[in-house]
């Protein structure tokens, strides 16, 4: 072949070459779309470990689809208030919220289901059950019929039960106390003649401070003495027996959800998943040392009586069968979570209770 036949053949390859790139680079466009949303989150930036779950999924979700999908995460009052944030992305003002589903509970209280009831699941099982039991697809079912699509993205684990101004030792001590609870949790004590109130996060000092409320729970240890709660009341109770493992959601527009190309849905499941287990990995780290620092400066530890637990969960049990009775939603998705629930602890008291409780007396004995 001489050197000018060679040079025409190359030539016409390379211009087919071009072309083809010319041709390809729509499509790769059409497929990878320039997207960018805004998340709104009902917590404030201070509290760093929660509101950081949003942060998490915009970070991983630019990393994922090479900046072409964006999420910016916006602090609770920033866009809308943060008890309104389902309101938001359901009316379609913003595209994504990362909130709690049970700050919700007075527009149907199946909303509480998705975060966490009084005496239901603690945070490994309620993974379980969102990931492997029916919890996604059933939450997903009456997300649906409120304009949404929900994904775990974040757990707090096992919650304290909150900060008092005075010992509660029996049931009467409960009675008239107004206290700041969010969910179900707060008709289970409304039961036993709590007051509750509905607070969002960033304005339960200033009510404890002014006498406004008389105890609040918020999360545990770690945004606890962020929040200086141990300077306005002492008596620091536990468990939080309406969260043993509450999940926090990312919620999305159902329109934009199902708009998005199948492969950013995948991206922001992945997103998702890893900020729901990266918070409660924090949250693991962070609240021992928050715990011994509250109680060095003052903080009284109190466990519930056992007379408390017993009526609170009584009274529970009755709320549910009375809410199954008028609701289909919040009676399907209750059994469904009581029967794995029901196997589930069958198993963990076998397994994790047992060497649980085996290290916790060793710790006690200084063994560790």
């Amino acid at each position: 072949m001489d050197r000018r036949s060679f040079m025409k053949k190359a030539g016409t390859a390379g211009a087919g070459a071009v072309a083809a790139t010319a041709l390809a680079a729509p499509a790769i466009a059409q497929e990878n779309p320039k997207i960018a949303w805004r998340m709104t989150s009902s917590f404030p930036k201070s509290l760093d470990t929660i509101y950081g779950g949003a942060e998490d999924i915009a970070k991983h979700i630019a990393a994922a689809t090479d900046g072409n999908f964006t999420i910016q995460p916006f602090a609770a009052g920033e866009l809308v208030p943060g008890l309104q944030a389902v309101d938001a992305v359901a009316a379609g003002t913003v595209e994504a919220a990362h909130t709690t589903s049970y700050y919700f509970v007075g527009k149907d209280p199946t909303y509480a289901i998705g975060t966490a009831i009084p005496f239901g699941l603690n945070s490994r099982l309620t993974n379980a059950w969102f990931y492997e039991g029916n919890g996604n697809s059933l939450m997903n079912e009456f997300y649906a019929t409120q304009g949404m699509y929900a994904l775990p993205a974040g757990n707090t684990g096992a919650q304290m039960g909150g900060w008092f101004r005075k010992e509660i030792n029996t049931l009467d001590d409960l009675k008239g106390v107004k206290m700041r609870i969010a969910g179900l949790a707060g008709s289970v004590l409304e039961k036993v003649g709590v007051i509750p109130q509905q607070i969002a996060g960033g304005d339960i000092y200033p009510a404890l401070e002014k006498g406004t409320i008389d105890a609040a729970e918020f999360v545990g240890p770690y945004d606890d003495l962020k929040l200086g709660f141990h300077k306005v009341a002492k008596y620091y109770y536990y468990p939080g027996f309406w969260e043993g493992g509450p999940t926090v959601h990312a919620f999305f527009n159902l329109e934009k959800w199902s708009s998005l190309p199948k492969h950013y849905q995948a991206a922001l499941t992945d997103a998702c998943a890893f900020a729901n287990t990266n918070m409660l990995a924090k949250y693991d780290t962070k609240n021992p040392g928050a715990l011994k620092q509250l109680v060095a400066e003052g903080a009284t530890l109190r466990p519930f009586s056992q007379e408390i637990m017993e009526a609170c969960f009584q009274a529970a049990i009755g709320i549910y069968a009375d809410i199954s009775s008028k609701n289909q939603y919040f009676k399907k998705i209750y059994e469904d979570q009581t029967a794995f629930k029901r196997d589930a602890y069958l198993w963990m008291q076998l397994s994790e209770y047992t060497f649980d409780t085996f290290m916790m007396i060793q710790q006690r004995a200084g063994k560790l």
